[in-house]
């Protein structure tokens, strides 16, 4: 499964009416902190394919960004992990929380 890219709403619906479980990276492009966050993420996905993961750019993907704030009640943070399992956001993390561990954690 690996990690997927998304931008819009549209190919986030989809994922949730897909995918009972999975974890969402929201990346910043311009943080050193959210570099770190992404590195530990690459190597969760690299040693864990089964888990099924998706990413987005703040920058290219704002109106999703803010869709996932508003329609799941959660604070915005860049960088964030945020994993959703039946629908619902069960667990996030952000900026130096984001932990190759964290996310292993987070996804058994």
């Amino acid at each position: 499964m690996g990690k997927t890219k998304i931008e819009t709403i549209e190919e986030f619906s989809h994922v949730l009416e897909k995918e009972n479980k999975f974890i969402l990276i929201k990346h910043s492009l311009t943080c050193p902190i959210s570099k770190a966050a992404f590195d530990e993420y690459e190597q969760f996905t690299a040693e864990h394919e089964t888990v099924p993961t998706y990413y987005l750019y703040v920058q290219g993907a704002k109106e999703l960004s803010n869709h996932i704030t508003e329609h799941f009640d959660i604070k915005h943070e860049s960088p964030q992990a945020l994993l959703f399992e039946d629908g619902k956001v069960k667990w996030n993390a952000s900026h130096r929380s984001i932990t190759k561990e964290s996310l292993v954690a987070a996804g058994e």
